[in-house]
């Protein structure tokens, strides 16, 4: 597979940059344009800013094994001053990234010549006040912080505290938490892994920290559970505050039922009450005060049910979607395969069915509704169930902060669609 097959797509807190992180380990920036004094209803397209190799291919010695470049998360830092920082992580390590601008340079150095060549301290006879001199914008991105040796296996989340001084990463059966200034040491804040490896049943696939309260966060784990933890209870937090569990309809209990009940992706809510689960089938909005069953369900793709035997053959029953919130918590997006994504809103409870694809991404194209349908007739419009492509899977989406700017990465492509009221 090709190292551009976007991993993971982040906009930062402003909504003003839009980072991408591939299969050989380059995050790419992009940046949204300023409006134009002439045409002030068009708010910019997003252009790219900065491009950098975030990681490299690495060979562990000791285990004798490959640590892939790949990009697995990206995490913007709230912006402090002109420069933006993010934290991106393979497998393994997670590095922490200044990119900041510049257009001016120093000249008149009295050490060295303008080449750079170290002049002879005999020589010097006057000294000069260096001047900073315009230049060219530059956009440099540089590691302040590398995170490593935490993780005996693989990171799959890392999320940001509302405090700012701390993250924390998951692998698949512990958690760590991270200070920013301490590079050589991490806190094990969860550990699920049992005394004798042949009785674990569960791994920890996705964890977040609460929006506001900088004691709390969740993970989810591949049999379809949440964990809500408060730190200031103990400091292993082995024990949750609250276990969130949907009992299992026994009528709908197959082969494939644990598969597809593990949890691929888990999101607090902007306002913090909520959080959202990504399932293989489904998503599901958790009300905080309500352990026993979701608020809300939504069917991403239901006509795959009968599909589960051979989306096991071809290995896609285990493909990871995340899911997405709005800036005001109203509408969840979430992807599917044959570059379709979805879109739920909670309010009208309608949902859209929407193609990322070349021909809906020319500008100012608006996107038809798509639709599946399962044996019998098919309208002109539909799509058949046996015609999907399932080699194209959107996986990785991002919403705007605060305004109905979407971005969605489709293999190796990025789409930005926008609402046309712009």
């Amino acid at each position: 597979m090709g190292a551009d097959i976007i991993s993971t797509v982040e906009f930062n807190h402003t909504g003003e940059l839009l980072a991408t992180g591939d299969k050989g380990g380059r995050v790419v920036i992009f940046q949204r344009e300023q409006e134009s004094k002439n045409q002030v209803h068009r708010r910019g397209e997003y252009n790219v800013y900065s491009t950098f190799q975030s990681h490299e291919p690495e060979f562990d010695y000791l285990k004798s094994l490959e640590i892939e470049e790949k990009i697995n998360k990206i995490r913007w830092l709230p912006q402090q001053n002109a420069a933006y920082f993010l934290l991106s992580t393979n497998d393994k390590t997670v590095k922490l990234w200044k990119v900041s601008e510049r257009d001016k340079r120093p000249e008149g150095y009295n050490l060295k010549d303008e080449e750079g060549r170290l002049r002879d301290p005999a020589t010097i006879t006057t000294l000069r006040v260096p001047v900073l001199r315009p230049m060219d914008l530059m956009v440099e991105a540089t590691p302040r912080r590398v995170f490593s040796n935490a993780h005996t296996y693989h990171i799959n989340s890392i999320s940001v505290n509302s405090d700012y001084e701390t993250y924390m990463s998951a692998d698949d059966l512990r958690i760590n938490l991270w200070n920013f200034e301490i590079t050589n040491q991490s806190f094990n804040i969860v550990d699920i892994k049992p005394a004798n490896m042949e009785e674990l049943t569960e791994v920890i696939t996705a964890a977040e920290f609460h929006p506001h309260h900088c004691n709390t966060f969740v993970y989810s784990s591949s049999k379809g559970t949440i964990r809500l933890c408060d730190m200031r209870a103990s400091a292993l937090c082995d024990r949750h505050t609250k276990f969130f569990e949907e009992p299992e309809d026994p009528s709908n209990r197959s082969f494939f039922s644990e598969i597809i009940s593990s949890i691929s992706d888990v999101k607090f809510s902007h306002s913090g009450r909520y959080i959202m689960t990504r399932d293989y089938l489904t998503v599901k909005v958790w009300d905080l005060n309500m352990e026993n069953r979701p608020i809300e369900t939504y069917q991403v793709h239901d006509y795959l049910r009968s599909k589960l035997c051979s989306l096991y053959e071809n290995d896609c029953i285990f493909d990871k979607f995340e899911c997405v919130w709005n800036g005001s918590d109203s509408v969840i997006m979430t992807g599917s395969y044959n570059n379709f994504f979805r879109m739920f809103d909670r309010n009208t409870k309608r949902d859209v069915t929407l193609e990322a694809s070349r021909e809906n991404s020319k500008p100012r194209a608006i996107l038809k509704p798509r639709k599946v349908c399962v044996g019998g007739k098919r309208r002109k419009d539909e799509i058949s169930v046996d015609s999907l492509d399932f080699s194209k899977k959107i996986l990785h989406t991002a919403w705007h902060p605060s305004e109905n700017i979407i971005a969605v990465a489709a293999t190796n492509n990025l789409y930005i669609f926008q609402d046309k009221v712009n």
